[in-house]
């Protein structure tokens, strides 16, 4: 990725800690052109992870210009960003590293942000104070750069088996300085790593970085290539001898189509007059695909059956071959119990078979409504409407009385100061059940 020059000449920069931070990013941006300012500070990150690769001062100029050197160009997000934030929340760092790099972050916020800047490395080391720093959770600094983070790429089998470039040495003790005298274990002497030998490594080492990395080889042949058929070249030379499709509903009229979905919306919000309601009708019977086009869903059904209730079993009974049917009915038994939501349903069953399910459903809900209304006089009126209903149920054969035998029987029990209550008593008396007196 890098040339020998180019990096002698970056880790030279690096090397500058008695240099203010800004001069030290100015002539980064004036050295490198901005064509090669990925390839220099991808180098440098992949040297900041090992944290023995570059010392104390080094580490802080190579932070300053993977942040800066991204600060002047508005329109694009720093690659780079994510190394940074992960190596402010770094708790095995230096405080005063993790503090520089907070610092980086809060940047360009105001001018007095900036300050920090005009001061070199090594007087910003000598002067840290930790006690005048805090540190933030990593959470909340993800959540603040979540947005100039870029997305990673994806990554192939292959890719994620790839070995980095940069490795630690296992023979150095974790935590070792690489200018500090350390224990060897042949020898049992702590001899001293050359100043000029460190450079030389670090310049090599920049030289030699690739985005590649170590990559497994392809150790299976390729497959060999299956022989070109004749047939395979026809595409070169395709058949354009298409015959058109005329559609024939293009030009059709929807003039009735458009006049039974205003009559629709209307009996939405209120009552249809007769002639309305005969128009619809009509047109529906004239034409049963329209049933699909008049506007009619499943929400707006309990608004159609609390003002045209008529209306409403006529559609529902168009509609009973619908795929969206079982949501009609599902809307039917939750709405809430009323005169005109039984009379479409006793009608639905005297027109249509309907599902077992969805009537003993609705029977339980109506028992439930009646057993939970405070007010008596409306109690009293809703149990007359479900005894009336459950009569005309039981007389035309619609429902099983064994199936709801135990229900019917206990409702009639807690109403049996109603009339209709206790005729519905002695009617299933009368069918031949034994009934607790």
């Amino acid at each position: 990725m890098l040339n020998y020059e180019e990096s002698v000449n970056l880790f030279a920069m690096l090397k500058v800690d008695q240099k203010p931070v800004e001069e030290i990013v100015s002539d980064f941006i004036s050295k490198f052109s901005r064509q090669r300012h990925f390839a220099i500070c991808y180098s440098l990150s992949l040297l900041l992870e090992d944290k023995k690769a570059l010392n104390a001062t080094e580490r802080l100029v190579a932070f300053s210009i993977l942040h800066q050197g991204y600060s002047s160009q508005k329109n694009s997000a720093n690659p780079f960003i994510s190394l940074i934030v992960n190596s402010a929340c770094d708790d095995e760092a230096e405080k005063y590293e993790r503090a520089f790099i907070l610092q980086l972050l809060n940047s360009g916020s105001s001018s007095s942000s900036n300050e920090f800047l005009k001061q070199s490395v090594a007087d910003y080391i000598k002067g840290f104070d930790s006690s005048s720093h805090s540190f933030p959770e990593r959470e909340w600094l993800q959540q603040q750069y979540c947005d100039k983070v870029h997305s990673e790429p994806y990554n192939s089998l292959c890719r994620n088996a790839v070995v980095k470039n940069l490795l630690p040495d296992p023979d150095v003790p974790r935590g070792c300085d690489a200018n500090s005298p350390e224990f060897d274990v042949q020898t049992g002497a702590k001899p001293k790593l050359g100043v000029g030998d460190r450079d030389e490594a670090v310049t090599e080492l920049l030289a030699n970085l690739s985005l590649k990395g170590l990559n497994p080889q392809w150790i299976r042949p390729r497959p060999p290539r299956f022989p070109v058929l004749d047939g395979e070249l026809e595409w070169l030379i395709p058949d354009n001898n298409h015959e058109l499709v005329w559609d024939h509903n293009m030009c059709a009229d929807t003039s009735r189509g458009a006049a039974v979905r205003d009559l629709i919306a209307r009996a939405l919000k209120g009552p249809l007059q007769p002639t309305q309601y005969e128009q619809v009708v009509v047109e529906l019977a004239n034409d049963p695909k329209l049933v699909y086009h008049c506007g009619l869903t499943p929400r707006k059904l309990p608004e159609l059956v609390e003002n045209n209730p008529l209306i409403a079993v006529d559609v529902l009974t168009k509609l009973i071959n619908s795929p969206e049917i079982s949501e009609y009915y599902t809307v039917l038994v939750n709405m809430d119990m009323s005169l005109h939501s039984m009379e479409v349903v006793n009608r639905l069953t005297t027109a249509v078979e309907l599902p077992k399910e969805f009537v003993r459903m609705y029977i339980t809900n109506c028992i439930s409504s009646c057993q939970n209304v405070k007010d008596k006089y409306m109690q009293n009126r809703l149990v007359r409407l479900v005894c009336v209903f459950l009569q005309s149920l039981i007389r035309n054969k619609i429902i099983d009385v064994k199936d709801l035998f135990i229900e019917v029987q206990a409702f009639c029990i807690e109403f049996s100061r109603i009339r209709e209550a206790a005729i519905l008593f002695r009617l299933l008396k009368n069918l031949g059940f034994d009934l607790i007196e």
